[in-house]
């Protein structure tokens, strides 16, 4: 660690009343989670429980979506 991050870490800790040792765990946690990338089965089951999550329960929506866009503005 640079003589500057620490010296940030100190103030940071004065002004939040967290530790050091916390602040760094906190900055672990927020750096690996950054790096987490969803393994490609895990991309597609969670797009496809969004995509039921928003289901119109119409069947032909991608043939007539302009008439229902339509009718969605005339209210």
């Amino acid at each position: 660690m640079t003589a500057e991050q620490l010296d940030a870490l100190r103030r940071l800790s004065t002004e939040t009343g967290q530790s050091i040792a916390e602040l760094v765990r906190k900055g672990v946690d927020v750096y690996l989670n950054s790096q987490h990338r969803p393994s490609r089965k895990e991309q597609i089951e969670r797009a496809l429980r969004d995509t039921r999550r928003f289901s119109s329960g119409l069947r032909d929506v991608s043939r007539n979506h302009d008439r229902y866009l339509a009718e969605d503005f005339k209210g």
